[in-house]
């Protein structure tokens, strides 16, 4: 049995795949624009938590400047980190931000020592300045420059998404598949 389609249905079934091209293809890292006017060298569209990082590689410091985003609603949290030690998430180091109790975005560095982090503000093992946070377009975006990196440029990365308890405060993210998986081993000095 041949299924034949008139010329509105054809229509109508190429319209919705041209739509569903242009909106994935529209949430990659390569054609985003910061609304800060900030850039970036490279970037990567990570596979989990629909999450991408940009970053800039200063092999001179072993530095790089990095912007993580994902989206989020403004009563949740991201973070990314980096695991010195190895791909999970205790252990890592992050760099946490979310919109706190008194409306601002705020940012700050952590470090992850267990299944139920404080989730409190830590210094990192590695430096990181000019940490800031913006919130635009349902996307949370963190920017820093981490470095310099003991271990080179290849690092163990961590990132994460989850929600604000009533008071404000990070609570621990879903245990759902996509959260357990979000680790990667990023190369800042490729691409």
């Amino acid at each position: 049995m041949a299924i034949v389609l008139s010329s509105p249905s054809i229509l109508y079934v190429s319209t919705i795949l041209i739509a569903l091209f242009f909106s994935t293809s529209s949430q990659t890292c390569s054609n985003h624009t910061f609304t800060s006017k900030r850039s970036f060298t490279s970037c990567k569209d990570l596979p989990y938590l629909n999450a991408h990082l940009h970053w800039t590689y200063f092999k001179s410091t072993n530095q790089s400047k990095i912007a993580f985003r994902a989206p989020h609603t403004p009563k949740g949290w991201i973070a990314w980190a980096i695991n010195p030690y190895r791909r999970s998430m205790v252990g890592s180091q992050a760099l946490i931000a979310f919109k706190n109790s008194k409306g601002m975005m705020s940012a700050y560095t952590t470090t992850i020592t267990g299944y139920n982090p404080s989730m409190q503000p830590k210094k990192l093992s590695f430096h990181v300045s000019k940490l800031s946070v913006e919130y635009a377009n349902n996307e949370i975006t963190i920017f820093a420059v981490v470095g310099p990196l003991a271990n080179g440029p290849v690092v163990n990365q961590v990132w994460q998404v989850g929600s604000l308890d009533q008071n404000g405060v990070p609570m621990m993210h879903e245990m759902e598949f996509q959260n357990l998986q979000s680790t990667d081993v990023i190369d800042f000095s490729s691409f």
